[in-house]
């Protein structure tokens, strides 16, 4: 997979592509992140890369023009544009099977917005997919963006060490996921639950289903409507 970055700011990724999983997967050539900074493609000599609105309003837009050539500049160097999102918090909210979907791309452009956004131009002509990463907001799209290629490379195959890991994380099956535990066997007077060690392993995936059903619907209750939904549907 190729991912290339449009930001202003590049230097805010230092550091968090070079540790654990996203480490690897660019070491073993899983992924390769390109980061491009906005003010190589301003309009004048003094980095200029936004403007005052249209009709006024507090704040400024990233202008078209820098975007525009930013945009192009990757169309050059990969052949074509894969699929360019736009990190905003006015996008689709980002969810376990967005992600699916998007680890099966070859190619993803991440657009970082500042500001007041961007001019509704680009989004016109060059934006297939908005993306947010929740109902807040943030400075700009670098850090939705961090969480994105993370979400998105871990699913890679070869990107985990068990291949499985990924398939039983939360979201995955529409619950969240099960408690787990590790050694010691008693930690300050609690003691893991029995049928974890009973080495029985039709049992623990029982008891693993049921104690993912249980949160989901503790804390959830929204996931919990719509796996009971989807549920209804799968045996009608």
């Amino acid at each position: 997979m190729v991912v290339d970055i449009i930001t202003i700011f590049p230097r805010m990724f230092i550091g968090a592509f070079d540790e654990g999983i996203l480490r690897r997967a660019r070491q073993k050539g899983l992924v390769e992140i390109t980061l491009h900074p906005l003010r190589a493609f301003a309009i004048d000599k003094w980095g200029t890369v936004d403007d005052y609105p249209y009709g006024g309003g507090a704040g400024m837009v990233l202008r078209p023009e820098p975007i525009a050539k930013a945009l192009e500049h990757v169309r050059r160097l990969r052949g074509r544009l894969g699929r360019v999102i736009f990190l905003t918090p006015q996008g689709e909210r980002l969810s376990q099977e967005k992600v699916n979907e998007l680890s099966l791309e070859e190619h993803l452009v991440l657009l970082c917005g500042r500001y007041k956004g961007i001019d509704e131009r680009i989004r016109q002509k060059y934006v297939t997919d908005e993306i947010s990463i929740g109902d807040y907001v943030l400075s700009g799209g670098e850090f939705p963006a961090m969480v994105l290629v993370d979400a998105v490379v871990r699913l890679l195959p070869g990107a985990l060490g068990d291949a499985e890991s990924a398939l039983e994380d939360s979201f995955q099956t529409g619950l969240l996921d099960a408690p787990w535990y590790t050694r010691p066997e008693v930690f300050e007077g609690m003691k893991v639950p029995e049928v974890l060690l009973s080495g029985d392993h039709k049992r623990i995936k029982e008891w693993r289903l049921k104690e993912s059903m249980r949160r989901t619907r503790e804390r959830r209750p929204d996931l919990w409507k719509k796996y009971q939904r989807e549920q209804g549907a799968l045996e009608a």
